[in-house]
C-alpha cells in the first residue's frame, strides 16, 4: 500500500472537500481518501497495482479539480499555481466591480428613469455573469453531472435564476403581466452577489497564506544546487541527487543544502530554523550540519551524510505536512455534516419558494426569499472552521520547535491531566560526569583496559561519560565477543572465555551474580548518585559513581503544570537513591525507579487505568514504548530516531518549558476550533431562518440577496481570522 499527500486544485469550499473525497473514494485501489480543505491536500493510501495517480487524477478533473502528482519542484508549482489562481480571482474581482457598480447605482436610484434601462443594465451584467463567475457555472455543471453538490452549486442556482429571470422580463416583459405578477429585473443581485463571493475568496486565500506561511518557510529553507566534489571534479548538482559519503566546501553566509559531518574548518552555525535557538553554534571537525541551516563565519569542508527525505530538515517537513493533512476526530463529523449541508439548503430554497406562494405572496417576493436563502448559506465557514485553526497552531508551533505529528493530536493534547517525565535527558542534561571511580580485587592494567573497551561498544550516555574518565586505558589488543546492550540494565560480553557485565544490579542478578559480594556504599553522599557495576564473572571490578546536570527549566516546568493542575510524576530505570534525589530536587513527590522500559510502559497504562489522559516526555531508545503507549508522547529534539517516531510532538529544542507552550497552544487551538464552529452553525441557523423571510410577517424586513452574499463572505472572514489570533498567542512561560 503506498501513502501519498497530493495538493487539490480548484476546491472553494467544504462541500467541495467532501466531493473530491467521496469521488476519490469510489475508484478502486482506494483504501482511504482524506480531503483537508484548510490546505488544499488529500492523504490518500491506494494500492497501486489496482489504480494510479493519474487514474485519480483524471477523476478528480470529471468533477471541475485537479490532483497534483509531479514530484518535481511540487512546492514551487504549487505556489506558482496558487499565485496564478489568486492574480485569476484578482481579475475576476475587479471586472466584476467595474460593471457590477453601474447597475447597483441605476438598479438602486433610477427606477425605470431612462429608455432601454433594462438593457443597458443586461449588456453591464453579461460579463461579469460570462467572465468573473464563469467558474460556478462550470464547476456546477460538472458537479451535477455526477449528483454532487457545493458552495459553487449554490452560488450558480441563485445567480443564474436571477440573470435569467431579469433577461425574460427585459426581452420579453409581457409573458409575467399577462400572468398579473411585476415583470422586475434582479440584475443587480446576481452581479453583487458574484462580487461579494469574490472578495470573500481573495480575502480567504491571503488568510489561508497567512495561516500556513510558517510551513512554507520550512520548505523554501534548502538551497536549490550544491556545489559537489567526486573524483576530482568539482561541478553543481541538486540536493536531492546527493549521496552519502560526497563532499562539499561552504562558504560564509550559505545555507548548508544536506546533512553532514564536519571534515575540516571553523565556524559559528545559525541552526535556529531548525532548533528555535536564536544563538549560533560553534562547529568545528566532526561536528554533524543540518540541512537549511546557515553557515556564519568560516569556510567548511562537510561529508554528506543524509540527503533528500532523509536529512532532518525534510523529515520536519514530512511531519508538518502529515499533521496538516490529517484530520481530528471533530472534523470528520462536520464532514459528514457538509455532505448534506448544500442538499438541504436546496430543499429549504424551494420549501421557501412553495410556501411564500401558497401564503399568498407574490412571485418577485417568493423568487427573492428562495434566491436569498441559497446565497447566505455558508458551507465555507463550516469547513474552515477546524483546518484554519489547525493550520494556524501547527504553524505557530513550528516557529516554536514544537512539531506535531499529525492534526488529532492537538485535539488530544488538550484533554492531558498527568505528565511523566523520563529522568536522563529530560529533566536532566543527559550529559553525566563521573563524580568517583572504585576499584576492586586488586585489578590488572588488562583488566582496568576491558572495562573502558566495554564501555567504548555502548550508545549509551553513562558510556560516554565513563571513556570520558583521565587515563581511560584504552587498548585496541582486546577483542571483544557476544556483545549485548540490554536497555534498562546495562551491557555483557566476552573477553577470551571471562563474562564482563557493566551495568545496574537488575544485569548481576539476571546473570547469577552473586549480590553478597558486593560492598555498598552507605556513604550519603554518594546516595544521590547512579552507580555502573563493572564484573568479571562473579568478581566485582570497578564501581563507577555518575551524577548528572538538572536542566535549570525543569523545576519550574513542573511546578508549572502542577499549577495547571496536572498530576506529574518521573520514570527512569536509575536506582532508587539517584532518582529519589533527583525527584526530590524538583518537588516531585511521584517517582518510579529501576525500570525497564517495558516497566514505563506499564506504569502509563496503570495511569490509564485510573481514567487519567497522560502524556509521556522522553528522549531515548528506553522511552519509545511508553511513549507509543501514552495518550500523548512527546520527544526532545536531541533525542534518538526511535524515541522521536513513537512521540506525536517533537520539541527540537532542548528546551523543556516547550512542554507547556504545547499544551497550551494545543488547548487555545481546541478553543478556537469550536469558537469557530459555534459561529458557523449560529451563523447558518441565523441567517437561512432570517433569509426565508420567516421574520417577515412580524418585522416588514426582507433580506435582499445582495446583503446576503455580504453576509456570506463576512461569515468565512470571521472565522479565518479567529484562527489566525493562534499567530500572536502570548504563552505563560515566555521568557
Amino acid at each position: 500500500m503506498n501513502k501519498i499527500s497530493l495538493p487539490v486544485i480548484g476546491m472553494a469550499c467544504a462541500a467541495c472537500a467532501v466531493s473530491v473525497q467521496s469521488m476519490l473514494e469510489t475508484a478502486e485501489g482506494v483504501v482511504s481518501a482524506s480531503v483537508n480543505y484548510g490546505n488544499r491536500t488529500v492523504r490518500l493510501e491506494y494500492d497501486e497495482n489496482k489504480v494510479s495517480l493519474e487514474n485519480l487524477k483524471s477523476l478528480s478533473q470529471q468533477i471541475g479539480y485537479d490532483l497534483m502528482i509531479d514530484d518535481d519542484d511540487r512546492a514551487e508549482k504549487i505556489q506558482a499555481l496558487e499565485s496564478k489562481r489568486y492574480s485569476s480571482l484578482l481579475r475576476k474581482f475587479w471586472v466584476a466591480i467595474l460593471f457590477s457598480l453601474p447597475v447597483f447605482v441605476v438598479s438602486m436610484f433610477f427606477h425605470h428613469g431612462f429608455p432601454y434601462q433594462d438593457f443597458l443594465l443586461l449588456a453591464l451584467t453579461i460579463p461579469v455573469i460570462i467572465y468573473s463567475g464563469s467558474e460556478f457555472y462550470l464547476n456546477a455543471f460538472k458537479q451535477a453531472r455526477h449528483g454532487i453538490f457545493t458552495m459553487d452549486s449554490l452560488v450558480a442556482t441563485g445567480t443564474a435564476s436571477a440573470f435569467l429571470l431579469s433577461l425574460t422580463n427585459t426581452l420579453a416583459p409581457t409573458l409575467l403581466e399577462l400572468e398579473n405578477l411585476p415583470a422586475q429585473v434582479y440584475y443587480e443581485s446576481a452581479v453583487v452577489i458574484i462580487s461579494f463571493i469574490l472578495l470573500g475568496r481573495i480575502l480567504e486565500e491571503r488568510a489561508r497564506k497567512s495561516a500556513s506561511s510558517a510551513i512554507r518557510k520550512l520548505s523554501g529553507l534548502q538551497p536549490k544546487k550544491i556545489q559537489i566534489e567526486r573524483d576530482g571534479e568539482t561541478f553543481d548538482l541538486s540536493p536531492a541527487l546527493v549521496v552519502p559519503g560526497d563532499i562539499f566546501r561552504l562558504k560564509p553566509g550559505e545555507t548548508i543544502a544536506v546533512d553532514g559531518i564536519i571534515l575540516s574548518g571553523l565556524s559559528s552555525v545559525d541552526e535556529s530554523s531548525i532548533t528555535g535557538e536564536p544563538f549560533p553554534v560553534s562547529k568545528s571537525s566532526g561536528n554533524t550540519v543540518y540541512s537549511g541551516t546557515l553557515n556564519l563565519e568560516g569556510i567548511l569542508e562537510i561529508e554528506a551524510t543524509k540527503a533528500g527525505n532523509e536529512t532532518v530538515l525534510a523529515r520536519i517537513i514530512a511531519l508538518v505536512d502529515e499533521a496538516i493533512s490529517t484530520k481530528p476526530p471533530i472534523q470528520k463529523l462536520v464532514d459528514k455534516i457538509a455532505a448534506v449541508f448544500v442538499p438541504t439548503v436546496f430543499g429549504i430554497s424551494l420549501l421557501t419558494f412553495i410556501g411564500w406562494i401558497i401564503a399568498g405572496q407574490t412571485m418577485g417576493f417568493a423568487f427573492i426569499t428562495s434566491i436569498s436563502v441559497l446565497i447566505i448559506a455558508c458551507p465555507c465557514a463550516l469547513g474552515l472552521a477546524t483546518p484554519t485553526a489547525l493550520i494556524a497552531g501547527i504553524g505557530r508551533g513550528a516557529k516554536e520547535g514544537i512539531l506535531v505529528r499529525n492534526a488529532a493530536v492537538l485535539e488530544s493534547a488538550a484533554t492531558i491531566d498527568t505528565v511523566l517525565f523520563d529522568k536522563t535527558g529530560t529533566l536532566t542534561t543527559g550529559k553525566p560526569i563521573v563524580q568517583k571511580l572504585e576499584w576492586f580485587n586488586n585489578p590488572g592494567i588488562q583488566d582496568k583496559q576491558a572495562v573502558f573497551e566495554l564501555e567504548r561498544e555502548s550508545t549509551h550516555p553513562l558510556a560516554k561519560a565513563i571513556l570520558s574518565v583521565e587515563g581511560n586505558n584504552l587498548s585496541d589488543n582486546i577483542q571483544l565477543s557476544d556483545f549485548k546492550e540490554e536497555a534498562g540494565k546495562g551491557i555483557s560480553a566476552r573477553i577470551g572465555n571471562d563474562l564482563w557485565l557493566a551495568g545496574n544490579l537488575k544485569l548481576l542478578t539476571d546473570n547469577g551474580f552473586d549480590l553478597r559480594v558486593l560492598e555498598i556504599e552507605s556513604n550519603p553522599e554518594l546516595n544521590n548518585l547512579s552507580i555502573v557495576f563493572v564484573a568479571k564473572n562473579n568478581s566485582l571490578i570497578a564501581k563507577i559513581y555518575l551524577s548528572d546536570q538538572i536542566r535549570e527549566e525543569s523545576a519550574k516546568c513542573i511546578s508549572e503544570l502542577q499549577k495547571m493542575g496536572m498530576k506529574v510524576a518521573m520514570l527512569t530505570g536509575d536506582q532508587t537513591g539517584s532518582a529519589n534525589y533527583i525527584a526530590g530536587s524538583l518537588g516531585l513527590n511521584r517517582v518510579f525507579s529501576q525500570l525497564l522500559p517495558e516497566g514505563k510502559g506499564e506504569i502509563v497504562e496503570q495511569y490509564q487505568k485510573e481514567k487519567c489522559r497522560v502524556a509521556m516526555v522522553g528522549d531515548g531508545i528506553n522511552d519509545a514504548y511508553a511513549l507509543a503507549k501514552a495518550d500523548l508522547g512527546i520527544a526532545m529534539g536531541n533525542g534518538t530516531d526511535i524515541a522521536i517516531g513513537s512521540a506525536d510532538i517533537v520539541l527540537m529544542k532542548a528546551e523543556i518549558l516547550n512542554i507547556i507552550k504545547a499544551l497550551e497552544l494545543s488547548r487555545a487551538t481546541v478553543k478556537i476550533i469550536r469558537q469557530n464552529l459555534f459561529w458557523a452553525f449560529f451563523y447558518n441557523l441565523l441567517a437561512i431562518p432570517v433569509a426565508s423571510g420567516i421574520f417577515y410577517t412580524f418585522t416588514g424586513y426582507l433580506l435582499d440577496p445582495m446583503l446576503a452574499g455580504a453576509a456570506m463572505a463576512i461569515s468565512s472572514l470571521t472565522v479565518v481570522g479567529n484562527s489566525l489570533r493562534l499567530n500572536f498567542k502570548k504563552f505563560n512561560n515566555s521568557k
